[in-house]
């Protein structure tokens, strides 16, 4: 069933969406940096979790998505674009991603996990932001840990 208004792909945009990475990005490996240099314990991409968050410790009762700008529509960043061809098809997906990142944020809160997001523009900035978030809990990140 054909739906109007819809554009189907070209070949080449679809190679190149096809070559976008959905695991283990630069952004992603950044924050795995920090958290290790942080000498905090985690899984990834935990799919027991609401939205199968990229990091997390079910035991210290935190998790963390690292959201790339675009695709997750990072209000007010120059990344988060949308294309010009297919525009009704792109706002739907984006507000649809949105609408799926907020509701599993809200259930981790509500299963009582501290949740951070960090957008891949701000990715330099995640080992503050996660030692902000782990702090308050107990979990002592000052330590040094021998890798």
């Amino acid at each position: 069933m054909a739906v109007i208004g819809l554009q189907k792909p070209d070949a080449a945009r679809a190679a190149l969406m096809g070559r976008v990475r959905q695991r283990d990005t630069r952004p992603e490996q950044a924050v795995a940096f920090a958290l290790r240099s942080l000498g905090i314990a985690y899984r990834k991409n935990v799919r027991s979790l609401p939205g199968s968050p990229d990091f997390a410790n079910k035991s210290g009762k935190w998790a963390v998505f690292v959201h790339a700008c675009f695709w997750h529509r990072h209000t007010g960043c120059r990344r988060a674009t949308t294309p010009k061809a297919n525009r009704d098809f792109w706002l739907a997906k984006f507000a649809a991603n949105r609408t799926r990142d907020a509701r599993a944020i809200r259930a981790l809160r509500a299963m009582g996990f501290r949740v951070a997001v960090i957008w891949e523009c701000r990715v330099t900035d995640a080992e503050r932001r996660l030692s902000e978030m782990l702090e308050p809990r107990g979990i002592d990140v000052s330590r040094a840990v021998d890798h």
